[in-house]
């Protein structure tokens, strides 16, 4: 800038020596700009601005990760041969520094031929050493995997790092855990069903075996206990094919708006005769507030839980006892609560009811062990929870309202 030209005053004006030529200034003039000026200029990029320029941004990074992916497929992938990562990780690094130390060559037309070798030599040591952190994880998985294909699903991968190779031993190992427990279950279910079988047709084998010898007359008592053995057996297979079809998705629910007070009046008359069966002597009742209330669920599959849960009451309650129902609205959704006159659950024991061939503690005179788990099952299918309520002889379900 010259000497003479000079400076603009205080209004933002151009001094005399700043000379506009047809009304632009020339390359070497300053133009002074107020900072008030540049705010103004600035203010038509507000929020909406930003977030748009952030959301190009974002659709811009997802296109040039989708575009990676596409040209990653059709790169060729000339280590795929070698057998070992370390390996590839050495020709990694001699290749690397084989361009390196070339483009360095051709640059400064001199290479010191020790240090280039002795250079070379450090990073191979160095990569294979940094190498073992990655590669071991990937054996033990190998070795793991490998035994899981023979039934061994106890072996582990330690996963310390936070790379990919970390979160897939993670994942690993949360697959072998779950591989574990399905194949728990399976060999529980097999036992279990194979010990349910068993029970009515050893029974009713003897009755029958009695009937041929000539033991035992084919009087009305004797074929109404080869009769209920048969419906147990019958209930049985029913009860599974239920739950089986419910883990597998072709349960579909058939739901409606419903009354409950004649639901409950029907599912009591069949318990009620269910339980003069047994001997139990037990006595139901039942208070539905309002009277009126209602719901929307599948009638036949509500039937279901609500019978379940009454024949469960009867039958792990005390004898001559008394079962209730109740029935009430509470904050928009139905809850209705099955409670008897018995010790009740222990709190350690109150989720494991709802598992498959569990009786609470008692073999004696109860069930197959399937009723509660189809009853949790419905009540899931339906949004709703159901849950042992204290003090531990009290079954409550909450299903959504209308």
């Amino acid at each position: 800038m010259s000497a003479d030209r000079a400076a603009p005053d205080e209004s933002g004006a151009p001094g005399e020596g700043t000379a506009l030529d047809g009304g632009a200034a020339r390359d070497n003039d300053v133009v002074p700009v107020s900072v008030s000026g540049l705010a103004g200029a600035a203010g038509g990029v507000g929020d909406d601005g930003r977030g748009e320029g952030a959301a190009g941004i974002h659709g811009f990074v997802e296109r040039l990760r989708v575009l990676s992916d596409k040209v990653a497929e059709v790169l060729p992938r000339p280590l795929d041969p070698v057998r070992s990562i370390k390996v590839k990780l050495a020709i990694l690094m001699l290749c690397a520094g084989g361009i390196a130390f070339g483009f360095f060559r051709i640059k400064i037309g001199w290479l010191p031929p020790k240090t280039t070798l002795a250079a070379v030599a450090i990073a191979l040591v160095t990569s294979q050493f940094l190498a073992h952190g990655i590669t071991r994880p990937l054996r033990e998985m190998t070795a793991a995997a490998k035994r899981m294909a023979h039934g061994d699903y106890t072996r582990r991968v330690r996963a310390t790092s936070r790379d990919e190779v970390g979160q897939l031993a993670a994942a690993f190992n949360q697959m072998a855990a779950d591989l574990a427990a399905a194949d728990q279950q399976r060999r529980d279910l097999i036992a279990n069903v194979s010990h349910e079988l068993r029970t009515p047709i050893t029974a009713l084998s003897a009755v029958l075996e009695n009937l041929v010898d000539g033991v035992s007359e084919p009087d009305p008592k004797t074929l109404r206990t080869a009769l209920a053995q048969t419906e147990r057996l019958s209930l049985l297979v029913s009860e599974l094919l239920d739950l089986s079809s419910i883990e597998a998705g072709a349960f579909p629910l058939d739901r409606e708006s419903l009354d409950v007070a004649p639901l409950l009046a029907e599912v009591v008359a069949e318990a009620e005769v269910a339980a003069a069966a047994l001997g139990r002597g037990v006595r139901f009742t039942t208070d539905v507030q309002p009277s009126n209330i209602g719901v929307f669920a599948d009638r036949a599959r509500l039937h279901q839980v609500l019978l379940n849960l009454l024949d469960n009451a009867a039958r792990h309650g005390p004898a001559g006892g008394e079962v209730r129902v109740t029935v009430r609205r509470h904050a928009g959704k139905l809850v209705i609560e099955v409670s008897d006159d018995g010790p009740g659950i222990p709190p350690a024991e109150r989720a494991r009811v709802f598992d498959r061939f569990t009786r609470g503690g008692r073999t004696a005179g109860g069930g197959t062990g399937l009723g509660l788990a189809i009853s949790r099952w419905i009540v899931d299918l339906h949004g709703g929870t159901i849950a042992v309520a204290d003090p531990g002889s009290r079954i409550r379900v909450v299903l959504p309202g209308h």
